[in-house]
């Protein structure tokens, strides 16, 4: 019988392993794929995110971050929005005494780092190579993997995705949609190194962001409709870099910084919520909890947030079969992630709701927004504090 049994090695399931091993619990970690190893003449991948301050925070206490800014990751010092080039607010670190708002990492040298730094606990069980087959809950959790191996549990951690065998075995529901939008990430090679500012338009049919990436490698993300990204994905090299030309802000080549298209693929843009994070002995962390539209590049950060939080309830090494251990979930874990999700994930929508159409009353109040934030630095800098997750 483990202490902590993760379905789910990823960036935040993995995260979780490693503060639990801290604490000295007996861990579980099933991850079906894991990421092949970094090479340092590995391409850029497609999937990065922009990691907070504050996750950065919790990743260096975990003992991962030494490994992740051993392979590669991209500080950024600016942030710009606009709607109009008339209508814009800039955000720097500077403006708030921080050498840098944040960092560019690919998620799967996020996932390395943290499996790295796991490799020095020995009270961790990493499985992989096979999925889970059978989930049997009672006040235990018995795990039965494709292997025919089974695991014994005394709680079963939800950090599987949006899709959560957890989740779905703990009989716990969920609410949301799947957004009208789609988002296609595209990695460019600039030919001149990319300057650490990453920025976002809004346009009527959808946002059009820059995330600058190591080298002169950068990440565009085009949100569109469905039928609109599957025309553009379908375009050759030289068709699809007329296409960004022409609906990309002029930001993107200034300096006549040309630019070859490296790879893309469209995702799909999903909210989801659970209706509780902790039912039994089960509790969901990360995506299987929640997803939330990407649009600023929050998500992994919610998920490092939850992580944080069930460390501080599990801190005290109490009993995990007391109900004293699932009330203290509950009111410590559970209550205020759900909250702040919640307020996250309201905020996005209200957010592209704003930003996203070309009604003139709206457009006219957005672009107020925009000037008036541009002019009280206090303000701007409180936003800015709050976007990552410095309040």
């Amino acid at each position: 019988m483990v202490d902590f049994c993760i379905n789910g090695g990823g960036m935040v399931g993995a995260a979780l392993a490693l503060g639990l091993a801290q604490q000295q619990y007996k861990v579980v970690v099933i991850e079906p794929n894991l990421p092949k190893p970094f090479s340092p003449s590995d391409g850029p991948d497609l999937r990065v995110s922009a990691i907070s301050e504050a996750s950065v925070t919790l990743l260096k206490a975990l003992g991962a971050w030494q490994h992740i800014e051993m392979f590669r990751v991209k500080p950024y010092t600016g942030l710009s929005v606009w709607d109009d080039p008339k209508h814009r607010t800039d955000f720097t670190a500077q403006s708030i005494a921080i050498p840098q708002l944040g960092y560019f990492v690919e998620n799967r040298l996020l996932q390395l780092g943290c499996h790295k730094a796991l490799k020095q606990y020995d009270n961790v069980t990493l499985i992989s190579g096979h999925t889970v087959s059978d989930i049997q809950l009672s006040d235990t959790a018995t795990v039965t993997l494709s292997s025919g191996e089974v695991v014994h549990a005394s709680w079963l951690v939800g950090a599987d995705g949006a899709n959560s065998q957890v989740r779905k075995a703990a009989g716990i529901g969920s609410s949301g949609w799947q957004y009208s939008q789609q988002a296609m990430g595209i990695t460019i090679k600039m030919k001149k190194a990319v300057e650490p500012i990453t920025w976002q338009q809004f346009t009527s049919s959808g946002p059009k962001a820059f995330l600058p990436m190591f080298g002169d490698y950068a990440s565009l993300v085009w949100y569109d409709s469905p039928e609109e990204l599957k025309r553009i994905k379908s375009l050759k090299s030289d068709q699809l870099i007329k296409e960004i030309l022409h609906v990309f802000p002029e930001e993107l080549t200034l300096g006549n910084n040309s630019f070859t298209i490296i790879d893309k693929a469209v995702f799909p843009l999903t909210r989801s919520h659970a209706s509780d994070y902790v039912k039994g002995c089960c509790a969901l962390v990360g995506d299987a909890a929640h997803t939330i539209n990407p649009l600023a590049g929050q998500g992994v950060n919610l998920g490092f947030k939850d992580v944080e939080a069930f460390l501080s309830v599990t801190s005290n090494n109490a009993s995990l079969l007391n109900e004293s251990f699932v009330q203290a979930l509950r009111k410590d874990f559970e209550s205020p992630r759900k909250r702040d999700n919640l307020v996250m994930m309201t905020a996005m929508d209200g957010f592209y709701t704003l930003f996203s159409n070309d009604v003139a009353p709206i457009k006219w109040i957005r672009n107020q927004l925009l000037s008036v934030a541009q002019r009280i630095e206090p303000a701007k800098q409180e936003v800015l504090k709050y976007a990552i997750g410095l309040r």
